[in-house]
Formats: structure tokens, sequence, C-alpha cells
């Protein structure tokens, strides 16, 4: 089965969340447990945990299908010894907030050598942040989300996710999330080559390992690295691909999310992408 949602708004308590997504004809849905551009959120309260589980299930949302994001500002692979820790300590907040939730999942990007360690030596420090915060947490899945690839930022070639993977001690706990968007303009032509860069995923990190698909579309070309969403059918993939995944079930049993760019129209996204499964 394909539990299709949104990321949705958090605003006015993160119990809110169940509520938008049901209101967009959601099985699964993304949120932010604090702002996601702030190092410090405030703590959640009882209040919050106890509506956030209470509208769950009221509205059917089981916790396999509902995505965590971490902070934008977190960088586990950043190459300077403060910054890393503040880091890490920023992102055993987020799993600890997912934890008083009764979350499995906490989607992250991997992070950036900002030009001042080796590729690989960022990816071990990413690995490096995962069994650090694993080892202080229980019942939630490290999910790295593969990036488009700008400037600096890991995790955008398979064999990046792959390497985090071997180095992560505890395996039962870590996985990927799939951006459409971003794998496509990292080079990898979907669109073209679609069992082909899913067997190379497959052969290079694993299906096991996936946890969560991020479904955009894109404005921006292959292997442009170029992180420009669009809303579905709208960009360079297109229908047809979106047609595919829908019917694959390789993809199923996971949290599908749109982060399209108009919100107003989720609802007739998520319908749209029911509607391809045949």
């Amino acid at each position: 089965m394909k539990y299709i949602g949104a990321h949705v708004s958090a605003a006015g308590g993160v119990e809110n969340c169940p509520i938008n997504a049901h209101n967009i004809e959601a099985n699964a849905f993304a949120l932010f447990t604090k702002n996601q551009r702030q190092w410090v959120g405030k703590p959640l309260t009882d209040s919050n945990i106890k509506l956030f589980k209470e509208n769950c299930l009221k509205y059917n949302f089981k916790p396999e299908y509902i995505l965590p994001h971490d902070s934008y500002l977190i960088n586990l692979g950043h190459p300077e010894a403060d910054a890393i820790e503040k880091s890490r300590a920023a992102f055993l907040d987020e799993m600890q907030r997912c934890e008083q939730l009764g979350l499995k999942l906490l989607n992250f990007h991997p992070g950036s050598h900002l030009n001042g360690i080796s590729i690989e030596d960022c990816l071990m420090r990413v690995a490096e942040s995962i069994n650090i915060t694993l080892d202080k947490t229980q019942g939630v899945t490290a999910v790295i989300e593969n990036t488009a690839g700008q400037g600096s930022n890991v995790g955008n070639e398979f064999w990046h996710l792959k390497y985090i993977i071997d180095h992560v001690h505890d395996k039962s706990r870590v996985g990927v999330c799939l951006d459409t968007c971003h794998t496509y303009v990292a080079g990898y032509d979907m669109v073209n080559n679609y069992e082909e860069v899913f067997n190379k995923f497959e052969e290079e990190v694993g299906f096991n390992y996936l946890r969560a698909i991020h479904l955009n579309d894109t404005l921006k070309a292959v292997g442009s690295h170029s992180d420009r969403h669009a809303s579905i059918g709208e960009g360079l993939l297109g229908v047809d691909f979106f047609r595919k995944m829908m019917n694959d079930p390789r993809f199923d049993n996971m949290p599908l999310v749109l982060e399209t760019p108009d919100e107003t129209r989720w609802k007739e996204e998520i319908a749209l992408l029911k509607s391809l499964i045949v």
C-alpha cells in the first residue's frame, strides 16, 4: 500500500500536524518538531505530546508513516570541533523529541565538508555523529536524505549513503530517504533510465535501507546539482515518472511525502498520485 502525504505545518503546536494532514486527505505526513531555523526550540509540553498522540490515533496516522525532519542548521559532518559538537547536541535533541512523540524515524541532511576536509572524512564524521546519538536514544531510526550535491554538501551520490551506513554500528536504526528532485539533479536520470537508477541504488545501498521518499518534481536539469522543487507533473520528471513510482511495490509501506512549493495544491497532488495507482 502507498502512504502519501506532505510536510505539513506545525503552527500552533505539533498536535496540529495530524489534523493538517487529515485535511489534505493524506495517510502519511512529515513535520518539524521545532522551528527548523533555530538551534534550540521550546521543549514539548505534556499537552503537546498527549494531543499529538491522540490526534494521530483519531486520524489513523501510524508512527511508521510519519517522517519528522531535523533543523536545517545541523551539519553532522562539520570540519570544526566546536561546530560539530553544536550540531550533535541539536541532533540529539531532535531525536529525543521524536522519542517523546512516539515516532520511529528522523529524517536529516547528512552535512557538508565546507572545503575543510575530504568527502570521506566528512562522511565518517556523519557516521560518528549518528553512532553517538543512537547510543543515547532508543527506538528512532536515523534516516539519511540524499542531497542535490549543491556546494560542499555530501550525500548526493549513492556511495556516500552506503559509506555512512557501513560505519554506523547499529544498522537496524539507520536508513535512507530518497528525494526524487535531489536524485535527478544529482545526476541519476530516472526519467530515461528508471530501472537502471533503482537497480544501481539496490546494488550500492540496498532497498532494505529505504525508509521514505520525498516526492518532488524538479525545475532543473539532470546533473545540475540545483535544488529547485516543482509541483508534481510540472517539472522535468513529469507525470509518467510518478506513475511508475506509484505502481512500484518497492515503494510500498513507507511515507511518501510531498515537499512541492504550493501547499494549497497538496490535496490535489495527493489525489493525483493516488489516481495513478492501477
